[in-house]
């Protein structure tokens, strides 16, 4: 069969952006140990908090200070771990290793794909936190005397680094682990599938179901606070433009509002609209902040903005690792406290919202190589942070400076305040407040509708197709996600959440050093096939030793020049390639190897293919398949045919793509030759896996017989696989 190589070929997958399935999917099906012991414990836990708010605060608040007070070390320690573990995989060899097949290219060109990252930086907490954090940090600084100049200095910066880069290195970390596993290792899209290395088949059991129960309520609970923020920032909004109250009542039909848009989406299918309309929310954010930009101080902004990046770079191995050991902090806000309500929350809401963003980031990058996806996601969304951030931020501190001694007090003592605040001192600000307010409803609608999309993915039974969970499900998980926020809020408003995401990001944690054990095994992997490369004897020399054999300098150059059409290709495939295969299975055969021959047509084009596959105990299986490749014909090729506008190649496939090796002008004896050679390659491979086999998922994943140009899979799973869940 033949697959287009190019970047923008055929996906039998769904829109990754999209918030819902391809008509052409079924949906999956509910994995109900997973469903209903999560929805059973989020309930459980919804009615305690509505029968016994006093207790369920005490509880809440005093294992968040205990975690403070005994733990805070931990989480600090955990997120420098991933920090530097995904740069080095980023700057290493395997950095090249793709998040898919070998010859799989990007769906997205690089603006596009910049453009998804750049979107995926901005939400409605940036909004709350991007006057409340300067806010906090300049009056009650955790190390530097309040209001100094370097409490001034450290308030932006401090912000940006909660927003930062430790945690997109927890998103990139998520997204390869999802990626490399489902495209390039052919496991289905799931957190238990990057956890192969590491439970083997026992991911089909308790232990992925133990998994997949903690990634969910770790995400039920990070989408629920930041629910919770876009709702008492909301509100305050509202009230500022329609004199509405700021009480339960109008919060609770905020919430109601988000459940019944996620209702109405999921019914009516259009979800695609409302992504639309969060990409024109970029453009606004972008516009209310030039707005402050050009309206404002512009000098003065634009000089700290300098220098908060200097400061940024230069202070960050520090600040990674701080834990304030030898700080007291400010006078009423002891460090400790401060650790507990600033780094500790957002490492632990990062840990949660890992799931939710890592598999969207997983999906529009498939393709990408590790280093390409490692360093655009933690640069180009941190990028726009560190513009709004130091921006906004300094924005308020130049305000607050300039005599309205109560705005940061404000900003601290009611954190939703401080963004309408701002922009009502500015030209416009009755317009700035309700671009604003919208912008910030938009935000929020479609973190609970995407929120609900992932948790009923996350609660379904996965496959290889990405297919969603049923739109019910959906629906359920809206309804559960809006009664959380609810309960929460009205036990202390937005610090509740922040204190029960502490929590949650505990049990979660051990998930993150899993996947980084999983996704070092994996890398290891990659690491000794590429040796194995190396030290094998090259890919087919052409000839097996009689200098007939041999092609002539013509000859190769005349194999060059050449753009073969598709009977060609066919023809090599049909009369040398596949008696050449068949004649290695019949001698490994001979010996004792468990071979597995195939031939067919390829369902899309016709063109033929030949397979051959050689089965191991607890090792990788190897896999020659020779199959026909389609090219654009270059603009250079002599004597081009205008209709013309493509050729053939036949090339070499293994479990992981093909690397471009094309083999139509080999004779039998050179085909021969170089299933030989590949054979010995890998053969070589498993020596270096050693006593422990090189199968490192240890669970049964099919490589697939049809390929397509972005390296998405035709094949099912495997009879085994298909009941896993």
């Amino acid at each position: 069969m033949a697959y287009l190589a190019k970047s923008h070929s055929r996906d039998t997958s769904e829109d990754p952006t999209s918030t819902g399935p391809s008509d052409e999917f079924k949906h999956s099906t509910v994995n109900k140990p997973v469903f209903f012991t999560a929805a059973g414990l989020i309930i459980a836990f919804v009615l305690w908090a509505w029968l016994a708010p006093g207790q369920a605060e005490t509880v809440i608040f005093g294992s968040m200070n205990w975690i403070a007070a005994n733990l805070g070390w931990y989480y600090i320690l955990t997120a420098g771990i991933i920090v530097l573990f995904v740069i080095i995989i980023a700057l290493s060899r395997v950095g090249d290793t793709r998040l898919g097949p070998d010859h799989s290219r990007p769906k997205y060109r690089m603006f596009t794909w910049a453009s998804m990252l750049f979107a995926a930086g901005i939400g409605v907490d940036l909004m709350f936190f991007s006057i409340a954090g300067p806010a906090t940090n300049y009056l009650t600084p955790p190390e530097a005397e309040p209001l100094s100049d370097e409490a001034a200095r450290m308030a932006a910066i401090w912000t940006m680094f909660h927003y930062g880069i430790p945690g997109w290195a927890m998103y990139a970390l998520m997204g390869v682990a999802l990626g490399l596993f489902a495209y390039r290792y052919h496991l289905p899209l799931s957190i238990r599938s990057a956890l192969a290395p590491i439970f083997g088949k026992r991911i089909r059991g308790a232990t992925g179901n133990a998994v997949d129960i903690t990634a969910t309520l770790g995400t039920i609970f990070g989408i629920a606070t930041s629910l919770g923020i876009g709702v008492v920032f909301l509100n305050y909004g509202l009230s500022e433009l329609f004199g509405l109250p700021t009480n339960a009542a109008v919060q609770v039909a905020l919430i109601a509002l988000s459940v019944l848009i996620t209702i109405f989406s999921t019914v009516s299918g259009v979800d695609k609209g409302i992504r639309r309309l969060s990409e024109l929310n970029v453009l606004l954010a972008l516009g209310l902040l030039l707005w402050i930009l050009v309206t404002g101080k512009t000098a003065e902004l634009l000089g700290q903005l300098v220098q908060n990046v200097g400061d940024f770079f230069s202070r960050f191995p520090g600040m990674l690792l701080n834990n304030f050991a030898y700080t007291d902090g400010a006078p009423g806000y002891p460090t400790e406290q401060w650790l507990g309500d600033w780094t500790l929350f957002f490492w632990a809401w990062w840990m949660a919202w890992a799931p939710f963003v890592g598999l969207f980031l997983a999906r529009i990058s498939r393709g990408r190589t590790l280093r390409e996806f490692i360093f655009g996601v933690l640069i180009i969304p941190f990028g726009f942070i560190l513009l709004f951030v130091s921006i906004f931020g300094n924005a308020a501190l130049s305000h607050f400076q300039a005599g309205d001694d109560a705005f940061l007090q404000e900003a601290v003592d009611l954190p939703e305040s401080g963004f309408f605040n701002l922009l009502s001192q500015y030209p416009g600000g009755t317009v700035l407040i309700a671009v604003a307010v919208f912008v910030g409803m938009l935000f929020y609608i479609t973190s609970a509708d995407s929120g609900s999309l992932v948790m009923a993915n996350m609660s379904s039974k996965a496959s290889l197709r990405d297919s969603d969970g049923a739109p019910w499900l959906r629906i359920v998980w809206a309804v559960i996600t809006g009664a959380l926020t609810l309960v929460m809020l009205f036990i202390d408003g937005v610090y509740t959440l922040q204190a029960a995401a502490v929590l949650i990001g505990l049990p979660f944690s051990v998930v993150m050093y899993l996947l980084m054990a999983s996704v070092l095994k994996a890398l290891r992997a990659e690491t000794r096939s590429l040796d194995s490369r190396l030290q094998s004897v090259a890919l087919a020399s052409r000839g097996t030793g009689s200098g007939t054999d041999q092609l002539s300098w013509q000859e190769r150059l005349a194999g060059r020049m050449a753009f073969p059409g598709p009977e060609q290709a066919r023809s090599f495939v049909e009369t040398t390639g596949t008696p050449a295969v068949e004649t290695v299975a019949l001698e490994l055969r001979n010996l004792g190897a468990d071979v597995s021959l195939s031939k067919g047509e390829s369902a899309e084009d016709g063109m033929p293919f030949v397979d051959l596959t050689i089965k191991f105990p607890e090792q990788e299986d190897f896999k020659y398949q020779l199959c026909p490749v389609v090219h654009a014909t270059p603009t250079w090729a002599p004597k081009q045919d205008e209709e013309e506008e493509s050729y053939h190649t036949v090339e070499v496939f293994t479990a992981r793509g093909t690397r471009g090796v094309n083999v139509m002008d080999f004779t039998e004896d050179q085909v021969i030759a170089d299933v030989v050679s590949s054979y010995e390659t890998h053969l070589t491979y498993m020596a270096m896996g050693g006593t422990a086999g090189t199968s490192f998922t240890g669970v049964e994943a099919e490589a697939p017989t049809e390929w397509d140009g972005t390296g998405t899979v035709d094949s099912e799973l495997t009879e085994n696989d298909t009941n896993s869940n």
